[in-house]
């Protein structure tokens, strides 16, 4: 059983506008332009956030003429998620067997 959750991919989907950008592209593929759009942030804002993005493997780009396209890559959410179940399970069967460390 895992016990532990990448933390540094939590610090990444910490902040709430690449949370919302990482909600957004689970639904579609979107430009830097419809990502402002949606989101209301600021260009240069908005690329920084996507750099962080893209160098914690959470998405991938897809050049289209002069635009780039965002895609988010689900095994990377999807291992996240199961690093989150592990540490349920492990939490569940610590429950069940009254685990505890005894006080000095």
């Amino acid at each position: 059983m895992l016990t532990s959750v990448d933390t540094d991919l939590l610090r990444v989907l910490a902040d709430p506008l690449r949370l919302q950008i990482v909600t957004l592209l689970a639904k579609e593929t979107l430009c830097t332009t419809h990502l402002i759009e949606e989101t209301g942030a600021k260009q240069t804002n908005l690329s920084n956030h996507l750099k962080v993005l893209r160098e914690a493997g959470v998405v991938e780009t897809e050049p289209c003429g002069r635009f780039t396209y965002y895609r988010l890559k689900p095994d990377v959410i999807a291992s996240l998620a199961g690093q989150f179940a592990d540490l349920a399970e492990t939490a569940r069967a610590t429950a069940a067997d009254n685990v505890k460390r005894s006080c000095p």
